[in-house]
C-alpha cells in the first residue's frame, strides 16, 4: 500500500512539474469518463426499459447521450486549462473558447431535443399540432437570442450600451424591418384566429389553390396541385380573403352540370345521376348525393348533380370520373345530350317593282 502511495505521489509531482503533460492526462481521463458514462447510461436504461413497457433508450436517453458526453469532455478541457495555468491573457482566450464551444454544443443539442420532442408530441396529440409547431418556432427564436446573450457575456462584451440605446435601436429596427414585424404579427394573428391549419386546402383571393404545408413565423407555404410551392408573407395571409375548403368539414362539395334533351324522362335522368354518384367510392356517404333540376335552357333541360368528396385534394379526379360515368350511362340508357339548336327563317322581300327572293 505504501508503494502505491509513493508511486501516486511521484506521478502527481511529475504532472505538477510538467503541467502541459498533466493537462493532456486530464483531458484523456475525462474522455474515458465520458465514454464510460455513455455506456453505463445505455445499459442502465435498457435494463429499466426491459422491466417497464417504455422505451427509455429511444425516448429519453438517446437524445441526451451526446450532450452528456460533450459536457463531460469539455469540463475536462476546462480543468486541464486550469491545471496548465497559462498566462492571464491567453488563459482568458482559452477559457472563453471552451465556454463558447460548450454553449454552442448545448444549444445545438437543445434545439434537436426540442424538435424531436415536439414531433413526438404532435404524434400523440394531432389536434394540438399547430399550437406545438408555433411554440416550437418561438422556442427556437428564444433559444437563439438567449445563446447570443450568453456568448456576449462569456467574452466580456458589455451589453449596457446596447440596452441604453435600446429606444433608438428599436425605432431604427422598426423602420428597417417593418415588413418582418408585420409578418410576425400576422403569424400571431393566424395562430390565434386559426382560419386554416396545416393540411387544409385553401383558395386565396387572388385565385391560387393548394394545400397548406407549413405556417411559419414569417410566411405560409402552400403547395398547389401542380406541385408548385408558393410562399406568402403572413401579413398578406392575415389580411386577405381565404376560402378554406377543408373547414368546417374536411369534405368538399362537387357540382356536375349536365343538360338533356327536351322530352327526356326526368325521373330516369335523376335516377341515373344518383346511381353514378353512389357507385363512386371517393364520395362521402353523408351528406347523400342529390340532383336538382335547375332551369329550362334554350335547347336542353339543365340538371345538376351535387355530391361531396371525402378529400378536397381529389376534386379534379372525382369530377373526371363522374363525367366519364355520366356520359357512358346516358349513352347506355339512350338519354340524349343535345347540341345547341337554332331555327332559321327565310322571308320573301317584296319591292315596289316586283317581288324577288334573297338568298339566305
Amino acid at each position: 500500500m505504501e508503494e502505491i502511495l509513493k508511486y501516486m505521489n511521484w506521478i502527481t509531482e511529475q504532472l505538477t512539474i510538467h503541467r502541459y503533460l498533466g493537462a493532456l492526462v486530464i483531458i484523456a481521463g475525462f474522455a474515458i469518463l465520458a465514454k464510460v458514462m455513455d455506456i453505463s447510461l445505455h445499459r442502465i436504461f435498457r435494463f429499466i426499459s426491459g422491466k417497464l413497457a417504455f422505451e427509455f433508450d429511444d425516448d429519453v436517453v438517446k437524445p441526451i447521450r451526446k450532450p452528456i458526453q460533450a459536457v463531460i469532455f469539455l469540463t475536462g478541457c476546462w480543468l486541464a486549462l486550469l491545471w496548465a495555468a497559462p498566462e492571464p491573457h491567453s488563459g482568458f482566450f482559452f477559457f472563453a473558447t471552451v465556454k463558447s464551444i460548450l454553449i454552442l454544443m448545448i444549444g445545438y443539442h437543445l434545439n434537436r431535443m426540442m424538435k424531436s420532442g415536439c414531433q413526438g408530441w404532435c404524434a400523440t396529440r394531432p389536434r394540438w399540432e399547430e399550437h406545438i409547431h408555433f411554440m416550437e418556432n418561438f422556442g427556437r427564436v428564444g433559444l437563439f437570442v438567449f445563446g447570443i446573450v450568453i456568448l456576449l457575456h462569456v467574452w466580456n462584451v458589455d451589453t449596457t450600451p446596447f440596452l441604453a440605446s435600446a429606444g433608438i435601436v428599436s425605432i431604427a429596427i422598426a423602420i428597417a424591418a417593418k415588413d418582418t414585424v408585420a409578418n410576425l404579427l400576422g403569424g400571431i394573428n393566424l395562430f390565434l384566429d386559426k382560419p386554416f391549419v396545416r393540411g387544409d386546402y385553401i383558395v386565396l383571393d387572388s385565385g391560387e389553390r393548394g394545400q397548406v404545408i407549413d405556417i411559419g413565423l414569417r410566411s405560409t407555404l402552400i403547395r398547389t396541385r401542380d406541385d408548385e410551392q408558393i410562399s406568402i408573407p403572413n401579413a398578406i395571409m392575415s389580411n386577405t380573403k381565404v376560402i378554406n375548403e377543408s373547414a368546417p368539414e374536411p369534405r368538399f362539395r362537387i357540382h356536375i352540370s349536365v343538360g338533356v334533351a327536351f322530352g327526356s324522362d326526368i325521373d330516369e335522368v335523376e335516377a341515373t345521376l344518383l346511381a353514378v354518384a353512389h357507385a363512386n367510392q371517393s364520395l362521402a356517404a353523408s351528406p347523400a348525393a342529390r340532383v336538382r333540376f335547375r332551369h329550362f335552357g334554350e335547347s336542353y333541360l339543365a340538371f345538376e348533380l351535387l355530391c361531396w368528396a371525402k378529400n378536397p385534394a381529389d376534386r379534379g379526379r372525382i369530377i373526371h370520373e363522374l363525367n366519364r360515368s355520366i356520359y357512358k350511362e346516358f349513352n347506355q340508357r339512350k338519354i340524349r345530350i343535345p347540341f345547341p339548336q337554332r331555327e332559321i327563317h327565310v322571308h320573301n322581300l317584296t319591292g315596289e317593282t316586283g317581288s324577288r327572293q334573297n338568298s339566305p
